[in-house]
């Protein structure tokens, strides 16, 4: 199975799937804290929102966060969308470059989060808890509902945790 599309209904229990390398344009931003993130978020959706409005990719699904590393620490994150071909060349923006990536393929669980994003952390935890393979220190949100038009404890997120194989 590929991810995206997802599923219209939530996963409600620890679910696994194969992730496809599905190709995203994205913003990346290195070594933050979570303490970073809404600041990320808004500039970094609000970059990719002009782009798409210009023309410059077409998104083919929800938002992503890729996060690589340590989420309790330090880490990278990419944020993104899926996108039907990537710019030729990257492009500037004021939260940083837009450019082409891509979801790691293979193994993943994944687990549906529906609420507000700051109960998310017991979400992941009960997705860690339910897998038996060992995560290869990526953690990926999907987000399936748009905040700026989903009640807050309607919006989806689909947690996807990539897993060795």
């Amino acid at each position: 199975m590929s991810i995206p599309p997802l599923p219209q209904a939530p996963y409600r229990d620890v679910t696994t799937e194969m992730l496809e390398a599905e190709l995203l344009v994205v913003i990346r931003h290195d070594d933050v804290t979570v303490a970073d993130l809404p600041i990320i978020f808004d500039g970094s959706f609000g970059a990719l929102g002009r782009a798409l409005a210009a023309g410059q990719f077409v998104a083919v699904g929800p938002a992503y966060a890729v996060y690589h590393g340590d989420p309790q620490g330090r880490f990278d994150v990419e944020v993104g969308f899926p996108a039907m071909g990537a710019p030729t060349s990257a492009i500037d923006s004021p939260a940083g470059r837009i450019h082409a990536s891509a979801l790691p393929a293979g193994p993943v669980a994944v687990l549906s989060h529906v609420g507000g994003y700051e109960s998310m952390s017991t979400t992941w935890q009960t997705l860690m808890a339910g897998v038996a393979a060992e995560p290869r220190g990526i953690w990926i949100e999907a987000y399936v509902s748009d905040p700026s038009a989903t009640n807050p404890d309607e919006l989806r997120t689909d947690l996807i945790l990539p897993l060795k194989g």
